[in-house]
Order: structure tokens, then C-alpha cells, then sequence
């Protein structure tokens, strides 16, 4: 058992320290603040952190700075981070002195040994929300690391904890418990099979403690807070256990993942409880007179907060298992199960929950988004669409209706926080939690999916609303209601306009219905006019072009209308007419004047959606953009700068900014053809450009478009700027600090640089953030040694990067010599390392490499490869993988490569070369070959590209029957990708993008050289036509050893 000596004067001191660093006085405030960041050097510290955190009676603010800097240093300093050459990494920020490396911020053994002997007892006993929960954060950060081999004792603790649940005086020590445990769960929410088997062993231990507690805690006698925010947390832990595989049986005797199936697959009743518990918690009866009273408490309410993850993981099962044509083998009989028995039961507390509101009881949002989400996935089930059948009309008139129309509280928005509505409304995570886009949804999916019951009776509601607004008096009309009734209209957009009987009457409902809300006195009707706009610009117009003209001026008019989101959906509503026949002719004689209003509303507001619109505007009218291409630019840069300053929390005004640097890019893809122009931008963006990249990350979300605009600027003027060289040191600093991620993203602009100027390039240095002037050369060449021998590097990134040898060798030519031995050293080991991959996409770039080598000068990299003993090794299975070739670099530079060992003379070679001439002119003669029979056919097959129109539909069908489960080829590729996850892979890599499905990374046409001017063919037979030449006797003798049709193939 670790011990604890603490020296109570250094605790003391730092108990001032912490609070000092609350001073209003900077002169007292400074100096504890800088104490504070220097603690994760102090020996010792993690101990005086943990005893003010624990200790009762200190100041309450003073104890959450210690639970916050505790987490901190735990999260960062419990092992200690290496480089890529296996040295301690030292973290220093700016303006931080440099450290001596034996003040390396990790943790010593005897310190973590007594926080994890402390944390866990402070964590049971802590009462107040905020400190208990950093506590937890702080167990997940060290669980990483040491759960299960390093902290064993973890689970037994917390499960002893848990077992004192009938003992009342234990609630407190009950829910942390829980709360710790969740923790720990959470850390293998997303990871794949093989590596869940801590997560099994928790399951199999704690599960026999949480059920029956969950039942107790579900049950209609149960009504304490404290009961709530237990049940609460064994929701989550469960969800955490099961959200993506059902937890498996125990681990092997080695500790690792089993491969026996799950024991709820095995037994599908096992898992029967935990279904009556979700469907006990939802059903569960609140009394409105134990509620909070006002809607922001009751929202945080922990019942309701309850019936929220009853409400999810329900949800969540569904979609996993709830449509058996979905699920994969081995999850088949549990998902038939699933659909036949436990769906179905679902359903009733899912429906009751959603009768609350329209009975005029009280249902937050979350949990009636989460029951929308539920009765969604069961209208494509045939055992639950039957049982929905009978309640649809009052599931879509007196559920989704409603709960689509705007609130008052909307409307108050609307006119008094104009910046509010629109973000509300515009906000990319409202598919998450409004109940307004998941009724959309199930609107839609009922139309979509059984329209011959929902169809008809759903547009005759619809209509009826709108006759009824026409033929009301005005003021009478109900505003609300016919806004949603053109909501649900436009949401059907995509199935009303693809069949020819309703499209035929989507002119009439525009003209009768929209157009005159065009210039109504109610500000978002006039919104919602030009929201359908965006949903209906493919209308059929019957008309002579005059209702498609009127449309466009009426936009154009919005553009400047009083209220800020009919602007705002005015600007995109143009978006889509641009694209329409006809429009064009109008817009183009007023585009000054849009592009004006365009960026007035930019000035206004962040949103990306208006600067996408701006961006496809400037896409279409592309030959009409060169005059305003440098006012565009200096707009854009400007709108940028406002947006960044706009702060951290502000999402639209980053969304925005992003999007404005991607419009900014579509400038200069508009203006490529005249880089001229570019001279007169570079003044706004290069400053740009540098700003994100010398930030140290701060504007890391930018970085990806700092780029792009930094390869346009590189790649087509003819000449860089010492302006433009300045960015040359932040792309490399930037890589090795904070941005290893974005190095397929920096390979392009700094092949531009190597390509445009190879003497600058060769000579010259750039000045280092923190390091000072560093030759460009070598900056390129710790580039790519870190790249290729990162643990972090994908494949794909690491033949990226290789990339850059190659333009080394191929515009400097004759002066690089000294460096051929760090890339033979690279590569050769690279190769070891991948000689045996089943995907040989690594070993092609390798020999793209080599061949650049040896066509740089074949003299001195065949003695590389002698020095290094491995030339028939790396012969024998470069032309192994020939077969496998199908990237024309890659054939190009095996023909360069092979071909210039012939350009030295018989006697000059290496005695392990000599043997391997007939194979090597053989090979370079047949893929030659190949190459030009590849070209010949690719001229015959361009004139056979048509397109065959695509089907358009069947007018005539009807939906699924209700005793047919929906198949939908989308959702199949998805769950079938998510079903067959590798072993080897977490789910979080599937759901971010992983390596090697990125094949476009390794597009050839990416990649620019002098190499592109040379033509192989005349090259190899230049090359043969020397040799045989200057050494008739020798090529002779060889030529007898060919096969004969290599002999005809060079000969013709």
C-alpha cells in the first residue's frame, strides 16, 4: 500500500496559490497563476491537489480549482508522451522558457500509486456535482492507461460500493460509484470486438448488481431525486455496454476479448429484464405536482433525464436490431426476436409518452425526439407498422403537427433575436435533439414508405389548411399553421417532384400559396416563401417563363428585406434558382448588386449556408467573376477576419469563416486560367494564410483551407514571391506541432514550391518558429523521415509524403547526390517493414521512389543498393508487384528507372546487376508496352462514355405493404459497413474515415514534375538505341537471352 507524506507547508502554499489566481489584482493573480502551470513538474503535487480537493471546509471555488488542475495534470502527465524518434516529448507552449529534459512532466510511480488509492474513497464521499464530476473525469483519464493491468482494484471497489444500494445511508457513495464506473465503461463505448474485453468482464460483474437495482429503482414506488440520478447512471452504463455490440460472454484466459457469441445472442431472454426496466422508466407515471415548475428546470429534472436514456437506448437497439434484413449473420435470430417481442412491446410506453403533450401534460424535447426517432424506425417494420397503423392520423396530426409548428417563444425570436432564430433554425445538431426535425423525418419516412395509407389523407390536411388561410379574413387567418403546412409540403419536396401526378400541381400551390407571401406583413411567412423556393426551384412552370421571372425578382427584392432570416433564406433561395434554366439572363445584369447584398449580409451574420450560396453564384457566372475576383478576395479575407474575432463559443461564425475560405478557393479556381490575378490577391491572403499557420493551432479548423488557398497560389503563377516563401517554414513547423494530421493536405503546396523555384529552394532557409533558419531542403527531409516512421501516419499519408523525395529528385537534378543515402535509408527500411502487406499500394510508391533514384543517376543508386547488400532482393520484388501495377506513375518511373541502368556501361556495373539485364530489359520493354496499349485504348473508350439516363421512378408505385418490412439500399450499406467492422478497428474509425479507404489520396494526377514532359517510350528507346550503339558485342549476347517477342517489340 502506497503511503502519503505531505509536506502540509507546501500544501499550504499552494492553497494561497489557488487562491490568489481569483485576485482582481494582476500583480497578485500573475505570479499564482504561473505557480499553478509549473505544478506538473513539482514532485508531490498531484497528492496536495488531492488533499485540497477533499478537504470540507476549504473554500468551495479553491477546491474546484484543485479538482480542475488535479484532472489536468493526471490527463497529461500520467505517461510520459514520446517523439517519433522515441524521445521524451517536452510540452511547451509560447513564451514558455525552455526545459532541461530531466523536468519531463510525468508522474512517478510512488504519486500515481496514492492518487488512485485516495481518488476513488474522495470520489464515494464527494457530494457537490461539479467537484464529483471532475473526480470521474480524472478516474477515466487514468483508467486509460492503467485499467484493468495497472489498477485492478478499481472494479472491486466500486462494485463493493455499489452492493451497500439497501442500505440508505449509502446513496451518496451508491451514485458515485455508478458514476465512476460509467467512466471507466465509457472508454470502450466505440471499440471493436477484440478490444472490448474489459468492458465484457465489467459487464458480467456488475450486471448481476445494476438489474436488480434498476428494477427497484424503475418501479412506481420509487419517486427520490437520489433514486433518479442512480437509475440515471446505470442507463448510461448500459448504453455504454451496448450501443454497438451486445457485451460478449468472459474473456479468455489471457485476458482478451473472446470470440464466443454474446450470452444475449445465445439466450435472447437474458436480455429480457433489462427490456422491462426501459420499458418501466419510460412508462413511469410523474405527477405534475412533484415536478419543477418552471420548463428549464424540469428539463434538467433527473426522471426526465431518466426517461430520456430509457427513450434512446430503445432507440438505439431499434435501429440496430429492429430490422432483421438489416442485421448480419449472427445477429439474426436476435434480431427476429428483437422485431417479433420486444419492438412491439416498446411501442406502448413510446406512444403513451407521446399522448402527454396533446392530453396538455408536460414532455421535454429530448424524450419526445427521441420517441419520434422510435416510431420512425417502426413504420419500416412490418410487426410495428401494423400496430401503428390505426393511431397514424393521431401520431401525424396531433403529434408531428404540432410539434412542427413554430412557438410563440420562436416568433419573439424571430422579431427581437433575429441572430437567435437563425441559428436555431440553421443549427447542424438539431437532427439530435429537436423534435421538430425528428417529426419531419417521420412525416417523411410515412410518405415515403407506406404512401398508399399516408399519402392522400396527409394532402388533403395540408390543403385544407391552405384553403382555409386563403378564404379567411386577415385577421383572422392562423399565420402558424399555414407555416407549417408549407414546412410539410416542402419537406415532401423530393417525393412530390418526382411523380408526374403531384408535380403537375406544384405550380399552382406556389403561385396561390407562396408567391403572395412573398410581400406578406408576417416577417417568417415572407421567411418560409423563400425557404420553398430552395425546396421547389425545379418546379414545372407551364407558363410562357413569366412565373419563373416574377420568382426571381421576388427573391432578389428579399434580399433586402427588413427582417434578418428572411435575408438570410433569401440568399440561398438564389442558390437554387441560379441552377434553374432561365434564370441566369435576369441575375446576370444585376450581379454587382448581389454580390453587394451577398456580402452586406455576410457583415451581418455568420452563416455558411449564405457563403455557399455566394460560392456557387461565383462557380456559375465564373467568366463574369475576373472583374470583381480581387474585390471578391479582399471581402472574403475581411468577412474572415470579422467571423474569427467573433470568439471560440460562436459555431455559426466559424462555420462561416470556414466556408468563407472555401469560397475564397473557388475565386481561385474561377481565375486559374489568368494567374495574373493572383498577384493582386496574394496581398490579402497570403497574410491570411500565415496567420493560421503561426498560431500554434489556434486556428487548426482553417488549416485544411489555408492549404488549399496555399497550392493555388503556388501551383499556377509562374514565379513566388519571398512573400509566398514565408509560409514554406510555417507548413513544416505546423507539421511537427500540431498539424501531423494535415500532411496529405501539405504535400501539394510544397511540391509547387520544390518544382517552381528548385534553386530558392536548394539555397535557401526559412526561419523556424523557436529554432530559427533551417535549409528548406532539410526541412523537407525531417518531414517525411517523421512521416514515414510515425506510429500515427496511415499508409496512405506515408506514401504522401514520399512524394516529396520524388520532387527532390526529379527538379534537382545532379545537385542532391549527398541525399541519397538518408532516402535509400528511408525507403529500403520502409520497404522491409511492408514486404509482406497483403496491400502492396506502400511497396509501389517505394519503387516510384527508387526508380526516381535511379533515373536521377542510376551510377550512384545502384551502388546505394550494393553498400546495402539488398539489390536483388529489391529487383526480384519490384517486378514481383508489376503485376499488381495499376497507377501509370508508378509503370512510368519503372520504365525511367529501369531504362537509365542501361545508360552505364556493361563494364561499370555491379557484378549482382549484370546477371539481371535480360529481366530488366525484358520488363522495361513490356511494361512499355502495356503503357502504350493503355493509351491506344483509352482514345477507343472515350468515344463509348455516354451515360445511360437513370431511371426516374415508377410513377405507379405505392410503397411497401404493411406486411412488408422496408428494405432501403442506404441503410443496408451502412449497417452492413458498421456490422463488419474488422477486429483490428474501433467504431470510431469507421465513423471518422479510416486509413486506406481513402484511395484518392494516392491519385497520379496530384502529383506535377519535369518528369511529366517525358515521354518513356522515347526514352527507353533513346536509351537502347545508346547502348546497343556503344556496346554492340555486349547488347548482342544479351539480345540472345530475350524471349523472342521482347526482342520484336523493341524492334518495331
Amino acid at each position: 500500500m502506497a503511503s502519503s507524506n505531505i509536506n502540509m507547508d507546501a500544501v499550504e502554499a499552494l492553497h494561497v496559490a489557488l487562491q490568489q489566481s481569483f485576485s482582481p489584482d494582476a500583480s497578485v493573480r500573475d505570479p499564482a497563476e504561473a505557480a499553478i502551470k509549473n505544478l506538473k513538474f513539482v514532485p508531490g503535487a498531484t497528492q496536495m491537489l488531492l488533499h485540497i480537493t477533499e478537504e470540507k471546509q476549504v473554500q468551495y471555488e479553491v477546491r474546484q480549482a484543485a479538482a480542475i488542475q488535479l484532472k489536468n495534470i493526471c490527463r497529461e502527465c500520467w505517461i510520459e508522451r514520446t517523439s517519433y524518434l522515441g524521445v521524451a516529448l517536452l510540452r511547451r507552449r509560447r513564451h514558455q522558457p525552455r526545459r532541461h529534459p530531466s523536468e519531463i512532466s510525468s508522474l512517478s510511480e510512488e504519486d500515481k500509486a496514492i492518487v488512485k488509492q485516495k481518488l476513488i474513497e474522495c470520489l464515494l464521499s464527494e457530494p457537490d456535482k461539479s467537484i464529483r464530476d471532475l473526480m470521474a473525469e480524472t478516474v477515466h483519464s487514468i483508467s486509460i492507461h492503467d485499467f484493468p493491468a495497472s489498477w485492478p482494484e478499481l472494479l472491486p471497489v466500486l462494485l463493493n460500493a455499489v452492493s451497500m444500494s439497501s442500505d440508505p445511508s449509502q446513496g451518496l457513495r451508491v451514485h458515485n460509484a455508478l458514476l465512476a464506473l460509467r467512466k471507466v465503461c465509457k472508454r470502450y463505448e466505440y471499440k471493436s470486438r477484440d478490444q472490448r474485453g474489459p468492458l465484457n468482464e465489467i459487464v458480467i460483474k456488475s450486471f448481476p448488481l445494476l438489474l436488480p437495482l434498476a428494477q427497484r429503482l424503475s418501479g412506481p414506488n420509487e419517486q427520490s431525486l437520489e433514486g433518479a440520478m442512480m437509475l440515471k447512471q446505470i442507463l448510461k452504463i448500459f448504453w455504454s455496454s451496448t450501443q454497438f455490440y451486445l457485451p460478449a460472454g468472459p474473456n479468455n484466459p489471457d485476458g482478451s476479448a473472446t470470440n464466443a457469441p454474446s450470452p444475449a445472442l445465445a439466450n435472447p431472454d437474458a436480455m429480457g429484464p433489462w427490456f422491462d426496466v426501459l420499458r418501466a422508466v419510460l412508462a413511469k407515471h410523474l405527477p405534475e405536482e412533484s415536478q419543477p415548475a418552471s420548463k428549464e428546470e424540469r428539463n434538467a429534472w433527473p426522471w426526465w433525464k431518466c426517461k430520456k436514456w430509457a427513450a434512446q437506448i430503445m432507440t438505439r437497439l431499434f435501429s440496430r436490431y429492429g430490422i432483421p434484413s438489416y442485421a448480419e449473420e449472427e445477429v439474426k435470430e436476435f434480431a427476429k426476436y428483437f422485431s417479433q417481442n420486444v419492438a412491439p412491446q416498446f411501442l406502448g410506453p413510446v406512444c403513451e409518452t407521446l399522448n402527454l403533450r396533446p392530453s396538455g401534460q408536460f414532455c421535454t424535447d429530448r424524450v419526445v425526439h427521441y420517441c419520434l426517432n422510435f416510431v420512425d424506425l417502426a413504420v419500416e417494420l412490418a410487426d410495428t407498422y401494423k400496430l401503428l397503423k390505426p393511431h397514424m392520423e393521431f401520431l401525424l396530426y396531433k403529434v408531428c403537427f404540432p410539434a412542427m409548428c413554430l412557438t410563440e417563444e420562436d416568433i419573439q425570436e424571430f422579431e427581437n433575436d433575429p441572430h437567435e432564430f437563425v441559428h436555431k433554425q440553421n443549427s447542424p445538431l438539431a437532427d439530435f435533439y429537436d423534435p421538430r426535425m425528428s417529426a419531419i423525418t417521420l412525416v417523411t419516412s410515412a410518405v415515403k414508405y407506406r404512401p398508399k395509407d399516408i399519402m392522400q389523407p396527409l394532402l388533403g390536411f395540408l390543403t385544407e389548411i391552405l384553403t382555409r388561410y386563403n378564404t379567411t379574413e386577415e385577421a383572422s387567418r392562423n399565420h402558424i399553421e399555414k407555416d407549417c403546412a408549407l414546412l410539410v409540403f416542402g419537406s415532401l419536396s423530393e417525393i412530390l417532384l418526382a411523380k408526374k401526378k403531384y408535380a403537375s400541381e406544384l405550380e399552382g400551390l406556389m403561385v396561390s400559396s407562396v408567391f403572395p407571401d412573398f410581400n406578406s406583413q408576417i416577417g417568417f411567412l415572407r421567411c418560409r416563401a423563400c425557404w420553398m423556393v430552395q425546396r421547389f426551384s425545379n418546379t414545372p412552370w407551364s407558363d410562357d417563363g413569366t412565373h419563373l421571372r416574377t420568382l426571381t425578382q421576388l427573391v432578389l427584392q428579399r434580399l433586402s428585406d427588413p427582417a434578418l432570416p428572411v435575408q438570410i433564406e433569401a440568399s440561398k433561395a438564389l442558390r437554387y434558382l441560379i441552377e434553374v434554366d432561365g434564370t441566369q439572363v435576369h441575375l446576370l445584369p444585376v450581379l454587382p448588386h448581389i454580390l453587394n447584398e451577398y456580402f452586406r449580409i455576410m457583415s451581418e451574420i455568420g452563416n455558411d449556408e449564405v457563403v455557399v450560396a455566394l460560392q456557387v453564384i461565383i462557380d456559375t457566372f465564373g467568366e463574369h467573376i475576373e472583374p470583381h475576383a480581387v474585390a471578391l478576395v479582399t471581402q472574403l479575407s475581411s468577412a474572415f477576419s470579422n467571423y474569427i474575432g467573433a470568439g471560440e463559443e460562436d459555431d455559426d461564425a466559424a462555420m462561416a469563416a470556414a466556408q468563407c475560405l472555401e469560397c475564397i478557393n473557388t475565386v481561385l479556381k474561377g481565375t486559374c486560367e489568368h494567374p495574373e490575378i493572383y498577384k493582386g490577391m496574394e496581398a490579402h491572403l497570403i497574410p491570411l494564410i500565415l496567420m493560421i499557420l503561426g498560431h500554434d493551432g489556434e486556428y487548426l479548423e482553417y488549416a485544411e483551407f489555408a492549404l488549399d488557398t496555399l497550392t493555388f497560389l503556388t501551383y499556377f503563377p509562374q514565379q513566388l514571391s519571398p512573400e509566398l516563401w514565408k509560409a514554406f517554414p510555417l507548413v513544416y513547423h505546423s507539421f511537427q506541432h500540431w498539424a501531423f494530421d494535415y500532411l496529405c493536405l501539405m504535400t501539394p503546396p510544397l511540391n509547387n514550391f520544390i518544382s517552381k523555384d528548385p534553386q530558392y529552394f536548394l539555397t535557401g532557409k526559412g526561419d523556424v518558429p523557436d529554432v530559427g533558419p533551417v535549409p528548406y531542403i532539410d526541412m523537407i527531409f525531417n518531414m517525411v523521415s517523421k512521416a514515414v516512421q510515425d506510429d500515427r501516419t496511415s499508409e496512405s499519408e506515408a506514401r504522401k509524403s514520399l512524394t516529396l523525395y520524388m520532387s527532390v529528385l526529379h527538379n534537382c537534378t545532379g545537385q542532391v547526390d549527398n541525399y541519397l543515402p538518408t532516402i535509400n535509408d528511408i525507403v529500403l527500411r520502409k520497404l522491409g517493414q511492408q514486404v509482406n502487406a497483403e496491400i502492396p499500394l506502400t511497396r509501389h510508391v517505394i519503387f516510384q521512389v527508387l526508380g526516381s533514384a535511379l533515373y536521377y543517376n542510376p551510377q550512384l543508386e545502384l551502388a546505394e543498393l550494393e553498400k546495402r547488400g539488398v539489390t536483388h532482393q529489391v529487383f526480384s520484388q519490384w517486378e514481383k508487384d508489376l503485376g499488381g501495377m495499376d497507377k501509370w506513375l508508378s509503370k512510368k518511373l519503372t520504365v525511367l528507372g529501369f531504362s537509365s541502368i542501361l545508360r552505364i556501361p556493361a563494364s561499370s556495373l555491379p557484378q549482382n546487376i549484370v546477371p539481371l539485364l535480360p529481366s530488366i530489359i525484358t520488363t522495361v520493354v513490356r511494361v512499355a508496352e502495356e503503357m502504350k496499349e493503355e493509351v491506344e485504348k483509352g482514345h477507343t473508350e472515350d468515344d463509348d462514355g455516354a451515360i445511360e439516363a437513370e431511371d426516374e421512378g415508377d410513377d405507379d408505385w405505392e410503397g411497401f405493404e404493411e406486411n412488408e418490412d422496408v428494405t432501403n439500399v442506404h441503410d443496408v450499406a451502412y449497417m452492413s459497413a458498421l456490422n463488419k467492422l474488422s477486429a483490428a478497428g474501433d467504431v470510431s474509425q469507421f465513423l471518422l474515415g479510416g486509413d486506406d479507404w481513402d484511395d484518392e489520396l494516392d491519385d497520379d494526377e496530384d502529383y506535377h514534375s519535369p518528369i511529366d514532359n517525358v515521354d518513356e517510350l522515347h526514352f527507353m528507346n533513346d536509351v537502347l538505341r545508346e547502348a546497343f550503339q556503344r556496346e554492340p558485342e555486349v547488347y548482342q549476347q544479351l539480345q540472345a537471352a530475350l524471349p523472342h517477342e521482347t526482342v520484336v517489340s523493341f524492334q518495331s
